[in-house]
């Protein structure tokens, strides 16, 4: 494994543990050229999932990308960086045990929306405005009904 440091393939692990419940090997790792320390993650490789976008364009499933939508869904907000993992985790197992070839994209979107509301309803509303493209404060409102129902 080359350093992130200083690109030297010389390193030695010092610590293995299963990781994102037992679906990955996380592995600390010390650079034996310029003594610094990295982390890498381990995982089996999955075949290759298709999701299909609106526009029928399909594209390879990427765990980055509902990472990324959801980093920005909970940008100041109290949830932690394991909290997102959780759901990304959760929602890739779901997805590959499940799905075969493809996946929908609007499926794969209310699969996180699903753990999202659960997990802080602010974020939930900023993730939903995005992925169900809100026109205009009507449908923020038609999102929220539910959820205020709810609280009654």
């Amino acid at each position: 494994m080359k350093c992130p440091f200083c690109e030297v393939d010389r390193d030695k692990v010092t610590d293995s543990r299963a990781s994102e419940d037992g679906s990955a090997i996380r592995r600390r790792r010390h650079c034996l050229n310029c003594d610094r320390r990295f982390t890498t993650y381990e995982r089996y490789e999955r075949t290759t999932l298709q999701v299909v976008k609106k526009n029928e364009v399909r594209e390879p499933f990427e765990r980055e990308k509902i990472r990324s939508g959801l980093e920005r869904a909970c940008w100041k907000r109290p949830i932690s960086a394991e909290q997102i993992e959780a759901i990304v985790t959760a929602v890739e197992t779901e997805v590959f045990d499940d799905f075969e070839d493809e996946i929908d994209s609007r499926v794969l979107g209310e699969m996180v929306m699903d753990r999202l509301r659960t997990l802080d309803q602010v974020a939930f509303v900023r993730f939903a405005s995005v992925y169900r493209e809100f026109k205009d404060v009507r449908d923020f409102v038609q999102e929220l009904q539910p959820m205020l129902q709810q609280r009654q």
